[in-house]
C-alpha cells in the first residue's frame, strides 16, 4: 500500500521525525551499512529476474508520473519496481538501504510534490499494525525496462 501526503501533514511529520530521529537511529540493523548488505537473496534475485525477463534497460529518467504505474513491487531493501503495463517496468535502486522495505508489510508513505515521484524524493515506512513510523528512504533514478519492439510477449 502506498499513501501520498501533502500540506500540514508534512509539517507534523517533519516535527515528529526530528523528535524521533535519535531513537530511530539506535534501532537500525547493524548490517545495513556493511559492504555487501545490498546483495539479493536467491528468492529476491529470482523475483527480480522474473519481473525483468525479456526486457531491456533504457536511459534512466528523473521523475515517474504517478498515473503511469499500476503496481509497486518490493524486491529488496534497496530495489523497487513500478509496473506500467505488461511491456514496461521501472526499476528504482534507492539511494541507500531502506531497512524493512522488503518485508512488504509496512505502508509506504511517499512525500510527493506535484503528480510525479522523482529521484531524491523521500518516503518512509509505517508499521501497519502499530502505526509506528519506520525509516526514511530516498528514491534513486527510475530505469525503464521495456520489451523490445516487435516482441509480442
Amino acid at each position: 500500500m502506498t499513501l501520498t501526503i501533502t500540506g500540514t501533514a508534512l509539517i507534523r511529520a517533519a516535527a515528529l521525525t526530528l523528535l524521533a530521529a535519535p531513537m530511530m537511529a539506535s534501532c537500525a540493523p547493524g548490517g545495513a551499512t556493511e559492504a555487501g548488505a545490498a546483495a539479493l537473496s536467491p528468492k529476491q534475485a529470482e523475483q527480480l529476474d522474473k519481473q525483468l525477463a525479456g526486457k531491456v534497460p533504457g536511459e534512466p529518467v528523473q521523475c515517474l508520473p504517478s498515473y503511469r504505474t499500476t503496481e509497486t513491487i518490493r524486491i529488496s531493501d534497496n530495489i523497487l519496481l513500478y509496473r506500467a503495463g505488461g511491456k514496461l517496468v521501472y526499476r528504482n535502486d534507492l539511494k541507500g538501504s531502506c531497512p524493512g522495505l522488503a518485508r512488504d508489510s509496512d505502508i509506504m508513505v511517499v512525500r510527493q510534490f506535484g503528480s510525479s515521484t522523482c529521484e531524491g524524493d523521500f518516503f518512509h515506512l509505517v508499521d501497519r499494525s502499530s502505526g509506528i513510523r519506520g525509516p526514511t528512504c530516498v528514491f534513486g533514478p527510475f530505469v525503464p525496462y521495456r520489451k523490445p519492439a516487435g516482441d509480442a510477449g
